[in-house]
């Protein structure tokens, strides 16, 4: 019995850990709400798996993927979870404190919790209200705030931006 309560303490405190790249002040203290149609865990290496329907939620959060791989490194490997999003595609919404919703997609999503690094992968693409970005890869550096997208030999970065609606509060 206590074998099974330490993996779900374990499985509780990786996912605890791994959303902060997507939340803002009011969502980081509310409940992450996980559920897919099958769900893994694997102890030795600390991996958590869900596929199949996958529906993350977390205050305004709404994350919706075919696959999901959380990772927590040893303690001594001073390294952080990870967190690697697979769909066709992967999306996310969220609502800023402004009011303005931010929803993105791609094929894959990597989020690196040590580094607070977020790379969206294929296809990709961030959006708000009309505004939007899209290209091949997007990065966004969570620290420094810097956000940077990248084409491919097959298409370009595309950017619109609606100032109206940027400048506006909602």
């Amino acid at each position: 019995m206590k074998s099974i309560t330490n993996k779900f303490i374990l499985m509780g405190i990786m996912l605890g850990c791994t959303f902060p790249a997507f939340a803002l002040k009011d969502d980081t203290n509310q409940p992450i709400n996980i559920e897919s149609d099958n769900q893994s865990l694997d102890l030795e290496n600390n991996v958590v798996t869900f596929t199949d329907n996958v529906v993350i939620t977390q205050g305004s959060i709404l994350i919706k993927a075919q696959k999901v791989v959380i990772t927590r490194p040893e303690k001594d490997s001073g390294k952080k979870e990870t967190v690697e999003a697979f769909g066709n595609p992967v999306t996310f919404h969220q609502m800023l404190d402004d009011g303005k919703p931010v929803d993105g997609r791609a094929q894959k999503v990597h989020y690196d919790l040590g580094q607070e690094f977020l790379t969206l992968t294929g296809n990709a693409e961030l959006k708000q209200l009309d505004s939007k970005i899209n290209g091949n890869v997007i990065t966004y550096d969570v620290k420094k705030q810097q956000l940077k997208a990248t084409g491919s030999a097959k298409s370009r970065v595309k950017t619109i931006l609606i100032p109206s609606q940027l400048n506006n509060q909602k």
